[in-house]
């Protein structure tokens, strides 16, 4: 059950490099990372998403990876898949169309009729929540009142990631660490678009656990809350 009151407890999951970054270059697919995580931390992303009443990511995500964001590796259902896309700008071939799982799409009053009717026509639920982008606190009530989803799980990139921080919308982190350094100055990292001046506006995390995943460290954090 969720600790608050009229949205889910969110869960942010994601492979990250020993310098935080996500992929190997702005514009990769993170599945160039994926292909060195050990089978044993495969099998936890995967028994995360299948705990999960949903999972979430962002349209150029989808765009980049092309993921069917289904359980695979364990045994379990697959979650309901949410893409938020401010302007409904999601193909209709995505994978994330397939039947496997109930999709669905997260706009705002500046997506088209024609390109909502696309989306519904793929058998999407499409909701609509904002004016000129998603309003994502809106986005989680709609979540929890109307799908019942009460644990959701976040592999979003760093915008979506860091949408969600800011409007506090995120309770744990779990990090899987591959040993790599990107290093690249435009190579997406696990949050951008906060903007903090000082010390005082940095988010705050606690260690929850670590443990190795086969040859993967993996770390959980606990948001806490100023």
């Amino acid at each position: 059950m969720s600790d608050h009151p009229n949205r889910p407890h969110v869960t942010l999951v994601s492979e990250v490099t020993v310098d935080g970054k996500l992929t190997v270059t702005r514009g990769a697919s993170s599945k160039l990372l994926m292909e060195f995580m050990s089978h044993e931390a495969e099998v936890l992303l995967h028994q995360v998403r299948a705990d999960s009443d949903a999972i979430m990511v962002g349209a150029n995500t989808i765009r980049i990876d092309n993921s069917f964001l289904t359980v695979r590796h364990v045994t379990g259902k697959n979650p309901i898949r949410v893409i938020p896309t401010s302007k409904g700008d999601i193909s209709p071939d995505s994978n994330v169309f397939s039947p496997d799982a109930d999709t669905i799409i997260a706009v705002s009053d500046s997506a088209t009729p024609e390109k909502i009717s696309k989306l519904t026509a793929k058998g999407a639920k499409v909701e609509v929540c904002g004016a000129e982008l998603v309003d994502l606190p809106s986005l989680m009530t709609i979540l929890y009142e109307k799908y019942g989803v009460r644990r959701l799980m976040i592999e979003g990139g760093s915008t979506l990631n860091g949408l969600m921080f800011h409007d506090g919308l995120i309770d744990e982190l779990l990090l899987i660490h591959l040993p790599f350094i990107a290093g690249g100055e435009d190579t997406p990292s696990l949050v951008t678009g906060l903007h903090p001046a000082d010390v005082n506006d940095l988010l705050k995390v606690r260690l929850d656990e670590q443990f190795l995943a086969g040859e993967n460290l993996i770390t959980k954090w606990h948001v806490i809350r100023s």
